[in-house]
């Protein structure tokens, strides 16, 4: 009884929160720009909501208090990270929608054509993007099987009810497009804030009568717990640094941040926005709270079991329709941004890659390209998630890792009067993929603690600046003469 409680309320969530995202775009007749940027016509509300649902995902509902519960101390990253990236995006964000409006782009790889007059970077930023974008779709499969399997007190067939879930944002955003994903959010933020808040201040009040008293228990149960490790250490200081500077470059390098930049009204929108989406970080504050109270009411959990730490202390000691309340929270903050994720990669292929080497004619086929692309993203993502054995974190990293590696490139087209050549950026690129790749199959960490995607970044810098000096030297002569 208590799983049929918990699973319908999930599903009433659900469905409601899918329902409400198609009535609110039914009258819209969806082109490429309406499809995949919205028209450019989102105000700072609407747009303020749909950025926070695409970064607040079930990796800060679960991933964030995982960390908090299993390492301790270097869970304070993500509580960094975005503050960063926001402050860069305060700068940064304009100047690229300035372009993006000039040029009509309606994909991050659009910015590198637009910028370098290149076609084959554009395509290679495409898909390094769509590769990269899979190991972040997987993370929302991964926090929402572990939401359901949660509700459904070990009685539910976890994989069919992921994927019936995916399935079912899958089409809906086939059919919505990313107006459809921004309405959605609205309905999404106000749910997980609710199981946040729950999570966050109902369980340490309950077990300890406030959050400061789960984190005095915890610093006398683990006096060091949250204290970083030594700079050289594994997750030490100088990876916590490395690890924020590379994701909030990254931050918003992501194609479904892309696009909801394009999306923008005007410039003042994305400033407002690096303004006050700050006010987002609060929440994982609360997550923090809630997987500290579970190291100490609840511990023992281990590697990716951890993330599911303060859910499963909501299902011993909670009644069955609060579990499914927060489970369905949950499960919105995977599915809506990972419609905005599966259309961003839909979307790069299809103009960038289809699109743009004439495969594609016209707006009709690239918009329909695009929706049978959203299942196939949808349909690889499951397929990863089903063989893929990681933390929330770890597959969070994989994609930053990836993603950041567009950002010299994207500086460097902003602020410099003299652009490199686009055969040096894609040259830092794939370099910094090979250090990736060599990380990967060594299965080692950066050397003195750094972690392995800033070694990437900066390697990546290095080559650009190296290559750019040689085609520079190699044209002297040609001008001399």
């Amino acid at each position: 009884m208590s799983a049929h409680t918990a699973l319908a309320i999930v599903a009433t969530i659900i469905l409601g929160t899918l329902a409400f995202g198609i009535l609110a775009v039914k009258r819209i007749r969806m082109d490429p720009e309406q499809f995949i940027v919205g028209g450019r016509s989102f105000g700072w509300l609407l747009m303020w909501l749909l950025m926070a649902g695409e970064f607040y995902t079930t990796f800060t509902f679960l991933g964030a208090a995982g960390w908090a519960y299993g390492r301790g101390a270097p869970a304070f990253y993500i509580l960094c990270y975005g503050t960063v990236a926001y402050v860069i995006s305060y700068f940064m964000l304009p100047a690229i929608w300035r372009v993006a409006r000039e040029r009509r782009a309606l994909t991050g790889p659009d910015f590198f054509v637009a910028q370098y007059d290149s076609r084959l970077l554009g395509g290679l930023v495409a898909l390094v993007g769509f590769v990269f974008l899979i190991p972040y779709v997987t993370l929302q499969l991964t926090g929402i099987a572990l939401l359901l399997r949660i509700a459904g007190y070990g009685t539910l067939n976890t994989t069919l009810a992921v994927g019936v879930a995916f399935a079912a944002m899958a089409a809906f955003t086939f059919f919505s497009g990313l107006h459809g994903t921004a309405w959605t959010s609205i309905v999404k933020d106000l749910t997980v804030l609710a199981g946040v808040l729950i999570a966050g201040i109902v369980l340490p009040i309950h077990y300890f009568g406030s959050p400061a008293g789960a984190i005095g228990r915890v610093l006398a149960a683990h006096p060091d717990w949250l204290t970083l490790a030594a700079p050289g250490a594994p997750n030490g200081s100088i990876w916590f640094v490395s690890t924020v500077v590379l994701t909030a470059c990254g931050f918003f390098m992501f194609p479904q941040s892309m696009a909801a930049t394009f999306a923008a009204r005007d410039e003042d929108t994305l400033r407002r926005n690096a303004i006050f989406l700050p006010l987002y970080q609060l929440m994982i504050l609360l997550v923090f709270f809630a997987g500290l109270t579970a190291l100490i009411v609840y511990p023992g959990l281990k590697g990716p079991d951890a993330d599911q730490s303060f859910m499963l202390l909501l299902q011993r000691d909670f009644p069955a329709w609060l579990v499914g309340f927060v489970a369905g929270a949950g499960t919105l903050a995977g599915l809506v941004p990972a419609s905005a994720q599966i259309l961003g990669a839909a979307s790069i292929v299809s103009k960038n890659v289809l699109g743009e080497f004439g495969i594609l004619r016209n707006d009709a086929q690239q918009t329909l390209a695009t929706r049978i692309l959203v299942v196939v993203v949808a349909a690889l993502a499951f397929a990863f998630w089903a063989v893929a054995k990681q933390t929330l974190v770890g597959l969070l990293l994989i994609a930053y890792n990836g993603m950041s590696q567009f950002f010299p490139g994207v500086v460097l087209s902003l602020v410099s009067r003299r652009r490199p050549a686009p055969l040096a950026v894609g040259c830092g690129i794939v370099a910094g993929l090979a250090v990736l790749v060599y990380f990967s199959l060594a299965g080692t960490s950066g050397p003195a603690g750094l972690n392995t995607g800033a070694v990437a970044l900066i390697v990546n810098a290095i080559v650009l600046g190296l290559v750019q000096a040689a085609i520079r030297a190699s044209r002297v002569p040609a001008l001399q003469r």
